[in-house]
């Protein structure tokens, strides 16, 4: 398996299937994924490693290994490293998502000198 590399750490793809995909993501301290949605699909995450904190809607919480996450379908989502060591997890994707092949997820850029709102900037797979 090839690991991905992200300005936020990275991935490898442990399974890809016609109805999920299964990743491993590191996520370096004091990085975080982009905030986006899923219209197609839902994830469950597990943290093996690390701490971190998940916003889905707006709510934040803690997590640390042991930790199992579920991102609904449509719910706005993202994961951030705070801790000393990178937080890994195991993220299972599922939806209508695998039969129909890719499509865009909206972001919301929350960063200084970029667009609050929704944005369909990229495909799912290059964040992720």
């Amino acid at each position: 398996m090839e690991f991905e590399t992200r300005p936020w750490g990275g991935y490898e793809v442990l399974a890809d299937d016609l109805t999920h995909k299964v990743k491993r993501i590191t996520v370096e301290p004091g990085r975080r994924l982009s905030y986006q949605r899923h219209a197609r699909r839902a994830e469950h995450w597990f943290v093996v490693a690390g701490e971190g904190v998940v916003t889905i809607d707006g709510r934040e919480q803690s997590v640390a290994a042991g930790t199992a996450i579920d991102v609904p379908v449509g719910a706005a989502h993202r994961i951030a490293s705070t801790g000393s060591e990178p937080l890994v997890f195991v993220e299972v994707q599922h939806g209508s998502y695998f039969r129909r092949g890719r499509h865009r997820a909206p972001r919301r850029r929350l960063r200084p000198g970029r667009s609050a709102g929704l944005s369909q900037s990229r495909p799912d797979e290059s964040d992720l």
